[in-house]
């Protein structure tokens, strides 16, 4: 583990930096069109990038080279950087950085930038550890809420490793600041409450959907005429999803996107975007609030900190709704050969 004192000062330079993309994002909202903020900026192969993340990621290098970098050479990860990360300061060689920074400045463009539902800056930070440095090397971690222009609310979380979660809410109009207590469900069922598998965009929906329909079933029987089970919530954003599981909103949460690539290769088709290591870069935030964040198998979820991997993921609200979930979804994966 990293000196704490060290980790509480990253903490604080990496929350000011959240409150820059913040503003310059929910700037540029109120005062852009729909049409110029979802112009393609950029084509990657992990993602589409957007104008309207251009306003974040123009904020990061130069604000980490005027701080961090100034005192430690670093490592910044993140998509939009050439190669898909930057060594600062200019010059420093990747060997010699302190830490590796994994950040995604807008995690939910879409619906942001469609002024749906409030997007998250994600950041991790680790110590370096090379090209292997991964999700689970995370020892601080910090998610800000991107409101909406409607919104004057807006949620701050993080976590040190070791020293649980801590919350803020933040006012727009007032400027007021007041530390708030998130706390997971305490359900020890899915009934009646959120509990969904992730399918945001074409490509194997259908199969997605299955294997939800199947868990659901085998968890809480048949429907009943006129009732329903459970509920779900297709929230394109992974930050947001770990937020919803930590406030105590939904669940279960599965991302099982990356498994589908066998089914649509065997259709001749491609696997489309999935979630990647910077989309759940905070995981250490649900860890610390008492959330169980796993791969499909049950491990920790685990990915080297770079661009390219896709991640699946589960998380569940505590050990009993994982008791009565994690075998229903295993053997529908298993059966189907996904796992």
């Amino acid at each position: 583990m990293s000196n704490k004192s060290e980790l509480e000062n990253l903490l604080k330079i990496i929350r000011a930096l959240h409150e820059k993309i913040r503003e310059a994002v929910v700037a540029a909202c109120e005062m852009t069109a729909i049409a110029d903020l979802s112009e393609i900026a950029k084509e990657e192969e992990g993602d589409t990038i957007y104008a309207i993340d251009r306003v974040s990621e123009e904020l990061i290098v130069e604000y980490f080279a005027e701080t961090v970098a100034k005192e430690t050479p670093i490592v910044i990860i993140g998509e939009g950087l050439d190669a898909g990360k930057v060594v600062l300061p200019v010059g420093a060689l990747e060997t010699d950085a302190r830490w590796r920074i994994i950040i995604d400045p807008i995690d939910g463009t879409r619906g942001i930038m469609y002024q749906k539902r409030a997007a998250w800056i994600l950041t991790g930070v680790a110590p370096n550890k090379g090209e292997e440095t991964a999700l689970q090397d995370i020892e601080l971690a910090v998610q800000t809420e991107i409101p909406l222009v409607k919104q004057h609310l807006s949620d701050t979380l993080w976590a040190i490793r070791g020293g649980g979660m801590f919350a803020e809410r933040y006012n727009r109009i007032t400027g007021a600041r007041q530390e708030i207590f998130l706390k997971p469900s305490a359900a020890d069922t899915i009934a009646h409450g959120y509990a969904q598998i992730s399918r945001f965009f074409p490509g194997a929906r259908e199969e997605l959907a299955a294997i939800d329909e199947e868990i659901v079933r085998g968890a809480l029987g048949d429907v009943q005429k006129g009732k329903t089970h459970c509920f779900e919530d297709q929230y394109t954003s992974t930050g947001g999803q770990i937020y919803e599981l930590i406030s105590g909103h939904d669940r279960f949460t599965a991302d099982l996107r990356p498994l589908m690539e066998k089914k649509l290769n065997e259709r001749g088709l491609f696997l489309g975007i999935c979630c990647h290591p910077y989309d759940i870069c905070t995981e250490l935030i649900a860890r610390e609030a008492g959330v169980i964040i796993t791969d499909t198998s049950g491990n920790p979820v685990n990915a080297i900190l770079s661009v390219e991997p896709d991640v699946d993921w589960v998380g569940y609200a505590n050990p009993a709704i994982r008791a009565q979930i994690e075998p229903l979804l295993q053997s529908s994966l298993q059966k189907r050969g996904l796992l």
